[in-house]
């Protein structure tokens, strides 16, 4: 238990360090939209509200996670590398911008993209890549750490998929070092102890700062956003936060 303890408060002492040095909240910046982005926030808040209910506020235990077998069925024969989800060689490459702690994308995940999963990116259509884009708050950070580290192992889908099934509130604390293996086990991640060194060292900081760089730069303004290219697009095309990806894929192919 001690060792626990430690460990916990060594992360939690890196956490606010790096925190303190990003300065002001992200979240409210991105929230400094046009009345026509506002407009479409609003929405998307709503829809998220109706169906997603209070689902966050029933997760975020360690010892209590669920969904493991649906997510390995959505999954199933699908090659998963790094943070990337299909076949190499799609000719279309579907880019979702997104953070573990948004109930938004935890709609998404649960709503919206299994019928791409099952249909575009089985049939070898189309691959999607996560790419943290953190603007919820403090434990965006470590979250999206832990989705790298976990894709390092070929488990990122597994680990952002269950996650989500799995969300806690935001900014409610349950980003912790308990929950964070406890889900690395669960999803079968399989070198735990090599994934917890690599996801308490900050080796994948860089890497998710460097993600939210490009979301920003594209001027995504809430997530999930997402991009596309393909064999028939115009270069990357930025598609922003849409329910409608099949139809993008198609016309991209």
């Amino acid at each position: 238990m001690s060792n626990q303890r430690d460990r916990e408060k060594r992360r939690e002492e890196r956490i606010a360090a790096e925190n303190q040095a990003a300065g002001s909240d992200r979240r409210t910046r991105l929230l400094q939209l046009s009345a026509g982005g506002v407009f479409l926030a609003i929405i998307v808040v709503v829809v998220v509200i109706i169906v997603a209910g209070s689902g966050g506020d029933s997760g975020g235990s360690a010892s209590n996670l669920v969904e493991k077998d649906h997510v390995e069925k959505l999954l199933k024969g699908l090659p998963q590398e790094g943070t990337t989800l299909g076949k190499k060689d799609a000719p279309v490459k579907l880019y979702e911008y997104g953070d573990l702690q948004c109930s938004a994308c935890k709609y998404y995940s649960e709503e919206v993209l299994p019928k791409v999963i099952e249909e575009q990116v089985r049939e070898g259509k189309a691959s999607i890549t996560f790419r943290n884009f953190i603007i919820i708050g403090p434990d965006s950070i470590p979250a999206g750490e832990a989705a790298l580290a976990a894709g390092k192992q070929g488990k990122g889908w597994s680990y952002i998929e269950t996650w989500y099934r799995n969300q806690g509130g935001e900014n409610s604390g349950y980003v912790t070092p308990d929950f964070v293996e406890s889900m690395a086990k669960y999803v079968g991640v399989p070198n735990v102890p090599k994934f917890m060194e690599e996801w308490e060292s900050g080796k994948y900081k860089k890497q998710v700062e460097r993600t939210l760089a490009q979301a920003e730069k594209f001027g995504f303004t809430g997530t999930p956003s997402f991009a596309i290219e393909g064999p028939k697009s115009n270069g990357l095309e930025l598609l922003g936060t849409t329910e409608e990806l099949a139809g993008p894929i198609e016309k991209a192919s």
